[in-house]
């Protein structure tokens, strides 16, 4: 049975198949293909018993490889079971099921549809086999009645002649069927025959092989043999001097230990004294860290003492000047000329834009920016190249009316001016 994406394409007989592997039939529509095919054993009933599905290659001109050459029939007698078809389970091989592992490369695997495919195909019976129901009606003779597809009852005669002609038509056909089996059960023999040489020849060569194989392992047992009692010879001979070396490598490695262990004694010596002398370094260490802290601390009372002393001599001094009528003016921008009392000088002089942003009623991060916008009054705002755009812009006097982010902007920047352009 050939298979192509359809399902089963086209059925023959195992001599023809046997003659499209010689080469005397070719098959030009399946040329440079690989073929899927099914080997099938057909029971009398018409119901599959087994099946081996194998590939066949066929070249440019349509002929099968002349290397191909799978046991078909050995394989079928040898399978597993399988699926069901109707007449119980059949013997399958395929690529997962083969009993002779170096054919399974040649193999393939069917679906389910395959095999009910092959069971359809056996029940059409296209290729005219015998099945019991043909035995039986040549074994018993002519039946009485036959019946034609259509019609009922007896063979109807043609213009008022009898149906003997037909029944010897019907006989030469059977004969003509029964010849045909017998030919192709001939050869059938033949190829079994022929088979059955070819496995005694090849057994043979095996068996030749092996035998060769067997003599040559004894052959190398023989000389192993010979060279391990010439070993043992030579071990024999050379025992006692190997003794003596072996004796003299102890004692030898024995010495090396004790050497070795007194080594080892000497060196934990010296680390322990080493650790010892470690520890006593970093106690040292420690005091003189401690003595280096308690003089940075010394250090740190004696000169805050003295700025102490110093800022009181100022104090004094300034009570004094401020005793004979003298006051402080400073001037900062935004402020104008700030006076100054005796008590603030020490929270001025610590952080002078805090005391004039106060004196502004604003914060010193707000005085602080608009200290820089009076100075220097252009836009502030980023550009998208990272620049500023640093256009001139009108300044502002007065802290209290300097709003962040919108007083340092030129109009175009300015968060109202970009909502009205959005707009």
């Amino acid at each position: 049975m050939f298979f192509n994406e359809g399902g089963v394409c086209r059925e023959m007989l195992f001599p023809e198949f046997e003659a499209v592997l010689d080469g005397v039939v070719g098959l030009p529509d399946l040329a440079d293909q690989q073929v899927r095919l099914a080997y099938l054993l057909i029971s009398p009933r018409r119901e599959v018993r087994a099946a081996v599905f194998f590939h066949l290659d066929f070249d440019e001109d349509g002929a099968a490889d002349p290397g191909w050459n799978i046991p078909l029939r050995q394989l079928s007698e040898r399978g597993g079971l399988g699926m069901d078809l109707g007449g119980g389970p059949i013997r399958l091989v395929c690529r997962s099921q083969c009993p002779v592992p170096w054919h399974q490369m040649h193999l393939w695997d069917p679906e389910p549809q395959d095999l009910l495919a092959l069971r359809d195909a056996a029940k059409r019976n296209h290729l005219g086999l015998l099945g019991e129901e043909d035995e039986a009606s040549m074994v018993g003779g002519a039946p009485s009645r036959l019946s034609m597809p259509g019609r009922q009852g007896p063979v109807a005669t043609a213009r008022g002649l009898p149906g003997k002609d037909w029944n010897d038509e019907q006989r030469q056909k059977t004969a003509h069927l029964i010849k045909r089996q017998r030919l192709h059960i001939r050869d059938l023999n033949h190829h079994h025959e022929a088979a059955l040489e070819r496995l005694k020849q090849a057994a043979e060569r095996q068996l030749r092989a092996l035998q060769a194989e067997v003599q040559q392992l004894r052959d190398q047992l023989r000389r192993q043999q010979e060279l391990n009692a010439s070993l043992e010879v030579q071990r024999q001979t050379h025992s006692e001097p190997l003794e003596r070396a072996e004796a003299e490598m102890a004692r030898l490695l024995a010495l090396q230990e004790r050497e070795r262990g007194a080594q080892a004694d000497e060196q934990r010596r010296i680390r322990q004294a080493l650790q010892e002398r470690v520890d006593e370094l970093e106690a040292e260490l420690s005091a003189c860290e401690e003595r280096d802290r308690q003089g940075q601390e010394d250090v740190l009372r004696v000169r805050h003492e003295q700025e102490q002393l110093a800022a009181r001599g100022v104090e004094q001094a300034l009570e004094k000047l401020a005793a004979l009528g003298l006051t402080f003016v400073v001037y900062h921008p935004g402020a104008g000329h700030l006076t100054i009392p005796l008590q603030d000088i020490a929270r001025y002089q610590e952080n002078p834009m805090a005391y004039v942003a106060a004196k502004c009623s604003v914060s010193e991060d707000r005085y602080r920016q608009w200290l820089s916008h009076f100075q220097q009054p252009t836009c502030e705002a980023v550009l998208p190249g990272g620049g500023r755009c640093a256009l001139p812009i009108d300044r502002v006097d007065s802290p209290q009316r300097f709003v962040t982010g919108e007083s340092g902007c030129c109009s175009r920047h300015k968060p109202g001016g970009r909502l009205r352009t959005a707009g």
